[in-house]
This record gives C-alpha cells, structure tokens and sequence, in this order.
C-alpha cells in the first residue's frame, strides 16, 4: 500500500467475541492474523459480546439479564470508542443480532462521520431484509461499503436494491493436507450444528439407503445443537449402524477428523458460503450437498462436488454411491475441488481488504446503494 507507517489507517473490527469461535469470530481472528505484520494498518478489536468486569461476571449468566447488560456495555463501548476510528469494519449475522450490534454501530459509526463497512454473512439474508424493513435497507445505505463472502448474497442485496462487493472468506489452507482417496471408501462425515435448518435428519435417511448398499459404511456426526436427543432417536428408528454422535469438534481438530473421511455430506436447507465445504475442498474430501442458499456459488454440480435439490436425502444417497462406484469422477472432483479455493487463501484475501481500505479512506467510498451488479455463479 502507498500508505506509510505515519499515517496508518485505524481500523476497528466489530465481531462476535473471540472467546466462543463461530464462524464470524474465526473469520475476525483470521483477518486481524492476516493483518498483524501490515505496517499501513492499526487494527483494533471490539466484540459484540463484551465480558463484564469480574465482580459483575454472575450477571452474565443470568438468562436475559445476560443480554442487556451485555448491549448496554458494547453500546456503551462503541459511543466512546468508534470515534479514535478511521474506518469501522462490521461483522453482521441476521435479525437480533444484527438490531443489537450491527445497526447501533452503523448509525454511531456515521454520526462520528467514519467509514463504515458492513460486512454481512448470513444464509438467511433474504429473509431478514424482507421482513426487518425498517432497520435493514435505510441503516445498510448509511455504510460506505456492504461486502458479503459469496455472489449468492451479491444477488440478493441486488434484489432490495443494495450494491454489495464480494471478498471471500478465509481458508487456511496450510492447515489442510490435500488427499485423494482411491479408492473411496464408504466413511462418512457431517459437521454442522444439530439445529432444524440443517436438516441433519436427511443426511441420516440418506446413510440409511448408502448401509442397504455397503453395509460396513460408517458416518461420524462432529457437532452438537437442540436437535441431538432427536436425532440420536432417528438413527435408532432408522436402525442405522456405525454412526457417531462426537458432539461438536474444536477447529484445531477438524483437519484430523476431514483426513479420516472420505465422502462429507452436506444437507442444510438454508445456508451461505459454508466453510466447511471449502476446508473439505482444500482436505481431498469429497462433497455432497444440497443447493441451499449460495452452495451452488462456491460448488458446482459434478464439476467439484455432487448436488441435490433441498430435502432429496435419496439423491444424497444416489450421489454418494456414485463416488463409491466411479473412482475417476471421484478425482476429477477432487482436484477440481481444490483448485477452486486459491482465491479464498489468506495472502488473497487479505490485499482484497487492503485494497478495499485504501480505496475508502483514499476517495470516500461507494455507497451501498449507489449502483447494482449481479454476478454470474462463481466462488
């Protein structure tokens, strides 16, 4: 960057707290890492979820007590700190959390007269924006720039008449050893939450199908949620062998547990740009997945993995079996697969944002609701 060390950007990212890695604070932790060595940058951290000082610590596990004294403190925090700020970076989910963290810092991030990118990564965009009318499209146009990891939300930010720029996730990719598997054996792995919209359920009736075939077939389920009793019930009523409930699996684990699977299954019925298919990517590990939401922005249909429309647990099945029975279509995907997640390395990234920061605080910015482009279907 032209910048130089004597007049470095300040930078303040808002994100969900460190301390519980979801997918939005990992992606805060990979960026403010991609950014520790860049002399043109000063980045700070505010968390959306504050802890309170230690003798008012009890306070926050009283169930809705928890949540306001918790907003009134990050509040508080972003009155008298967004304004030390050259530039303020967002992380938004949907709904309350979005009305409680993001649009405050918005509005208070505007009224310092800082630049403001909001960086919004919910699957469940569309919905949000159409039933929260009055705190999403007038609060979003005040940022000077709306970016989203995936064309899927390009295109539904379009449709509400909000321009949106794409800036992939980070993959860390070194984390991941690449491995084709030939052959490919019937060992199975789903790792995401255990919550209604991801329809473990399916991948279940699915594997029940996939064992009527290959009876030693094994699946292995790295996640917890609401839905567990339940499903742990399923399995048994379906009389499924060889699946494991191992509850949820820290990150530093995941690139183990990818190497001892062969074919991952994907059947959400809503969903974004899951990253967990692009570690799968980058691991060897074979996909199957519905077409929830932007999955088929970042994976095409027998070009890098298998798809199936939302719900089709016999089509998961069908494709599943096709890995297990044509080896040659199985590597193409593999190695196609891999190739497709160069953009999403950290090094790529990271100058994306780079350029992104020099070019708000450099010309003032593209307003959120200045123009519209729709992207074609790619990662």
């Amino acid at each position: 960057m032209s910048l130089t060390s004597k007049n470095r950007i300040k930078i303040c990212l808002l994100a969900p707290s460190l301390e519980f890695i979801g997918g939005q604070s990992r992606q805060a932790v990979r960026l403010r890492t991609a950014f520790q060595d860049e002399a043109s940058l000063d980045v700070s951290f505010i968390p959306h979820d504050p802890r309170l000082p230690r003798p008012f610590l009890w306070l926050q596990r009283i169930k809705y007590i928890r949540t306001v004294i918790t907003t009134l403190l990050y509040w508080t925090m972003l009155a008298l700190r967004l304004h030390r700020y050259d530039l303020i970076h967002i992380f938004s989910a949907s709904y309350y959390s979005y009305l409680l963290s993001v649009a405050p810092a918005i509005i208070i991030g505007k009224l310092y007269g800082k630049k403001v990118i909001l960086n919004y990564r919910s699957g469940e965009a569309e919905d949000h924006l159409q039933h929260w009318p009055r705190t999403t499209v007038p609060v979003m146009k005040m940022a000077d720039a709306i970016v989203v990891p995936s064309g899927y939300l390009v295109d539904v930010f379009a449709r509400f008449g909000l321009y949106a720029r794409t800036i992939s996730n980070i993959v860390e990719l070194e984390r991941f050893q690449f491995r084709e598997r030939a052959p490919v054996r019937p060992v199975f792995l789903c790792s995401r939450s255990l919550e209604p919209l991801y329809n473990i359920g399916c991948a279940l009736r699915a594997f029940q199908l996939i064992q009527e075939r290959y009876p030693q077939a094994s699946l292995t389920i790295a996640a917890d949620g609401s839905q567990r009793p339940e499903l742990e019930q399923l399995a048994k009523d379906l009389q499924v062998r060889g699946v494991e409930f191992i509850g949820a699996v820290p990150f530093e684990r995941m690139p183990e547990l990818y190497d001892a699977s062969d074919i991952y299954l994907n059947t959400n019925n809503i969903d974004n740009m899951p990253a967990s298919i692009l570690e799968c990517f980058a691991s060897g590990l074979l996909v199957v997945t519905t077409d929830a939401g932007g999955i088929p922005y970042i994976l095409r249909h027998e070009e890098s993995g298998l798809m199936v429309s939302c719900g089709d647990y016999k089509g998961v099945a069908e494709n599943a079996l096709r890995l297990l029975n044509e080896p040659q279509l199985a590597s193409r995907l593999a190695h196609n697969a891999r190739g497709s997640v160069r953009r999403c390395t950290s090094g790529a990234v990271r100058e994306a944002w780079l350029h992104l920061y020099e070019e708000l605080v450099a010309s003032g910015g593209l307003a959120a609701g200045e123009r519209v482009v729709k992207p074609s279907k790619s990662l």
